[in-house]
């Protein structure tokens, strides 16, 4: 079997389950994904509008692209997104806010909040009741970590979060799925590369958690220390440190 299908194969199998054991997305879902032009929401965005195809259940879906004040040289760009967004048949919208303060100044916390903040503005807008994050289990367990470290608290971001009394519902598709096989099923479907990447990515607290996980795995032979982490967890309160 060719690679790349047996990437695609491999990569619906695990969200489906995701789907399907935290009942994600039910029947009539109007489903907002937040896409940063990064290779894992780009990822969940080509799932999730292939799977609205087959109809069951049948539910909408639109894409929207939040562009703050803040940001690199290889920030996304609007003309790429909306020729993808296109191209997979989804309507979308793009969200322009402000993140810096007088002095030119953020930090993670307040630019994710904004973010955040602006997601939920754009499904209530759209009346949509479900909002798909990108995260996968790489992201799930690196959090668990980091909020373990710097915050002081044991939780972990869960595959579905309830909010405002029900009105808006968080769901995590890729919850089962690691970082490198959404990297090939990106680069099997040439999603640009380097769209989106955060200034302070390369002295993250999660880049630390990554590179600890990495290390541990490492050496521990025949454990699978990611999946322990995800069980570890299950059911726990959901606190998100980005």
């Amino acid at each position: 079997m060719d690679d790349s299908i047996k990437t695609k194969n491999e990569i619906y199998a695990q969200v489906k389950k995701g789907l399907k054991e935290y009942n994600l997305i039910k029947e009539g879902d109007r489903v907002l994904v937040a896409v940063s032009g990064g290779k894992d929401s780009l990822t969940l965005l080509t799932l999730l509008a292939e799977l609205k195809k087959s109809g069951a259940p049948r539910f909408e879906i639109f894409a929207a692209h939040v562009r703050t004040d803040f940001h690199c040289a290889s920030c996304a760009h609007t003309d790429i997104l909306t020729e993808l967004f296109k191209k997979l048949d989804v309507a979308h919208v793009f969200k322009d806010i402000k993140v810096l303060d007088e002095k030119g100044m953020t930090d993670c916390f307040w630019c994710s909040w904004n973010k955040r903040k602006a997601l939920f503005q754009t499904a209530a807008e759209l009346s949509c009741n479900k909002l798909a994050l990108g995260h996968h289990k790489d992201d799930i367990a690196e959090t668990v970590l980091m909020n373990i470290f710097f915050h002081g608290s044991i939780s972990a971001m869960c595959p579905r979060q309830e909010l405002f009394k029900g009105e808006i519902t968080i769901i995590r598709p890729l919850c089962y799925v690691e970082e490198a096989i959404t990297r090939k099923f990106a680069q099997d479907n040439k999603f640009p590369s380097k769209l989106c990447k955060c200034p302070f990515g390369k002295d993250s607290k999660r880049k630390q958690m990554k590179e600890l996980i990495k290390q541990i795995q490492e050496n521990s032979a025949g454990a699978d220390i990611k999946e322990s982490i995800f069980k570890g967890v299950a059911g726990l309160n959901t606190v998100d440190f980005d």
